[in-house]
């Protein structure tokens, strides 16, 4: 079996059942989004998942290591081609963001913001609540994409951060604020609160807005994608 069509409730869902299917990592299979999940009237009505193409790439040629004795004296070098190490990561991510916009009828253009330890890609374009999608979690599964296409042809991992109008800095003042008002409910009623399931990078925010409150605490409970946070007096 070389190829599959899996489905999930996420995009990244979707990519988990089909690598579970074929029995191979990440970096072994080509992935084409087929369709973005999406919510029927009221949230209710006519769910549908998101659907994708996984393809297993072939296995790398084995390369015939020859002997001193047999190399031709003046050997002829071929002329040189295009390996790995010549493709741009970054261009290869903002390429295939630019190819999923385009499947879901946006013009997008990509503005890359390279630092240290991460590069932000900012979408920008109209009608971008698509990418960005409810609290954020179909950027959050195209940013999961986009991170194993860049690594596909990077030597070394590299991290890539996406964001569509400042959503990551609204986001994380909305976290933020939620963490405040939820801090104060426990210590008003002396009883823990558990938060509904998270990302990694919003249980982040919460940890860090509260790690340092004088009456609170906070930990992590369950198993992705049902992951919590809880909050609790110290």
């Amino acid at each position: 079996m070389s190829k599959v069509v899996a489905s999930g409730k996420t995009v990244e869902e979707a990519v988990r059942h089909g690598l579970a299917q074929l029995g191979v990592s990440k970096d072994r299979v080509s992935v084409n989004i087929v369709s973005q999940p999406s919510k029927g009237f009221l949230g209710l009505i006519g769910v549908k998942e998101a659907k994708v193409e996984l393809t297993l790439l072939p296995e790398p040629t084995p390369v015939q290591v020859e002997t001193a004795s047999t190399l031709p004296l003046d050997p002829v070098l071929p002329e040189a081609e295009e390996t790995q190490s010549d493709i741009d990561p970054y261009e290869e991510a903002v390429q295939f963001i630019k190819d999923v916009g385009k499947s879901m009828g946006l013009d997008v253009t990509v503005d890359v913001q390279r630092a240290k330890d991460i590069t932000t890609l900012h979408i920008l374009g109209p009608d971008l609540g698509l990418i960005i999608g409810r609290r954020g979690q179909t950027l959050d599964a195209l940013q999961y994409l986009a991170n194993i296409v860049a690594n596909r042809y990077s030597d070394s991992f590299i991290r890539i951060v996406l964001d569509a109008e400042n959503f990551r800095e609204r986001r994380k003042k909305t976290l933020e604020d939620l963490a405040d008002r939820l801090a104060s409910r426990v210590i008003r009623s002396r009883k823990e609160v558990v938060l509904e399931p998270m990302s990694s990078q919003e249980r982040k925010v919460i940890h860090s807005r509260l790690q340092d409150h004088p009456q609170v605490k906070t930990y992590s409970k369950g198993e992705e994608p049902n992951r919590r946070i809880v909050i609790t007096l110290k």
